[in-house]
């Protein structure tokens, strides 16, 4: 069931949020598709932009280094490219060099890597299948009894500490493709390539919530001195044509959560504040961070405090990252556009698919919830983001829109759909390049 309403009585913009918490997927999906639905002339347009932009993405394949021609190769699709996400991920979070070890031994043993070499003309994908073919050796003969010789057994003895450090540098080495930097002066240093290229940023802060109120003070001031770093950079280009910053609620409190709404609106809204008073002063964009469904309407509750807040009138640096993939998108829509021009402003709204989709699910299954938050079904967000594009692109005195997505069609769609208006592209660091 939705949560309660809370104390403060709600708008039927608020109560139509909380109305289709999980929303039956088929009503949803029938409501969407027509309002996602375009002109036949407009989808043949449509269709044939996204071609040509595949065609040329496929057509630049044989140039692509680096991660993106390892991704290609090793594709999701694959048996091979499915265990090493795995692993990549997994080995993110084992703690001790034993359980790693079984683990690399679990992944890597059975991979066909020979199937994969020579078929890439970039060095770096070679270089991984020749490693991925040799440690798959290693990993197999690893627990075999009966090896042929010593050599073999010596092999065998050192191949998942030697694939360990390994695989700890290739993560180092992929970190740097999706990580401007460690420091934010790094990070803008690094960023003045892309920037020269018609690129703008907005930095995130990497790091999970914050657990203990010592967690919380050491992220706001982290925030703090990157808006003051970001700030300077910006030299007052302003909120569009500037950097900008996002930020995570849940880092700025221990306790960011709805069974604490009077301790979070007493002090997490304050910091929260602090924070945009900060970025209004450089004129720098500040986008709050989408997070975990359960956190939405809390997070409302804060966003509407600062909308009406008079302490920040007058300046359209409030942005909001909403999430394509909730049934209740285009319900928080409707409910930021009325309360943009309540309170005389434009909110910055950052349209995404979603990042989250796997706790949402398995949350709601151990909760015995009769539905889901989310789409259970990728294209069902597909739709659902035209259908959202469309309700922001019509709403240009209240909404300043932001599409981020790296998927062709979509990108295709919003090109069309925006032709006139004002908004922009987003995409994430170290990954779409070559689409855009």
């Amino acid at each position: 069931m939705p949560f309660a309403p809370l104390a403060r009585p709600q708008s039927p913009l608020r109560d139509a949020i909380t109305a289709h918490w999980r929303e039956d997927e088929r009503a949803c999906v029938r409501r969407m598709i027509d309002e996602a639905r375009m002109p036949p002339e407009q989808v043949a347009q449509v269709e044939a932009l996204a071609r040509r932009l595949v065609e040329a993405v496929r057509g630049k394949r044989t140039g692509a280094s680096g991660v993106d021609a390892l991704m290609q190769e090793f594709s999701l699709s694959s048996q091979e490219g499915i265990a090493l996400m795995c692993l990549a991920e997994a080995l993110l979070r084992v703690p001790d060099s034993a359980t790693a070890d079984r683990l690399i031994r679990d992944k890597l043993a059975h991979g066909d890597w020979r199937a994969h070499l020579g078929h890439s003309p970039s060095l770096f994908v070679n270089a991984a299948a020749w490693g991925l073919l040799i440690t798959g050796k290693l990993v197999s003969t690893a627990s075999e009894r009966s090896l042929g010789t010593a050599l073999t057994r010596l092999i065998g003895r050192s191949g998942e500490p030697v694939i360990r450090t390994a695989v700890d540098l290739a993560m180092r080495l992929l970190g740097r493709q999706f990580v401007t930097g460690e420091t934010i002066e790094e990070a803008l240093k690094s960023a003045t390539a892309r920037e020269a290229r018609g690129y703008r940023f907005s930095y995130d802060m990497l790091g999970e919530a914050a657990m203990t109120a010592a967690d919380a003070r050491r992220y706001l001031t982290s925030y703090e001195h990157a808006i003051h770093a970001i700030g300077r950079a910006s030299q007052g280009r302003g909120i569009k044509a500037g950097p900008g910053i996002s930020v995570k609620l849940s880092a700025l409190h221990p306790r960011y959560s709805r069974a604490q709404h009077d301790r979070v609106m007493a002090e997490l809204l304050p910091r929260l504040k602090s924070l945009l008073l900060l970025s209004r002063r450089y004129d720098i964009g500040c986008n709050i961070d989408a997070e975990e469904a359960d956190r939405l309407e809390l997070s409302l509750d804060l966003i509407e405090a600062v909308a009406e807040d008079p302490d920040l009138a007058g300046w359209d640096g409030i942005g909001v990252v909403v999430q394509a993939y909730q049934k209740r998108c285009p319900f928080v829509l409707d409910w930021l556009i009325d309360t943009a021009r309540r309170t005389n402003r434009r909110f910055m709204v950052r349209l995404v698919k979603g990042a989250y989709w796997d706790s949402e699910i398995k949350r709601a299954q151990v909760d015995g919830q009769s539905g889901y938050p989310v789409y259970t079904r990728k294209i069902h967000t597909d739709v659902a983001y035209l259908a959202c594009a469309k309700k922001l692109l019509a709403a240009q005195d209240a909404i300043y829109p932001q599409f981020a997505t790296h998927n062709a069609y979509t990108l295709a769609a919003v090109h069309e759909l925006g032709r006139g208006l004002d908004w922009e592209y987003q995409c994430l660091h170290g990954m779409g390049e070559t689409l855009y």
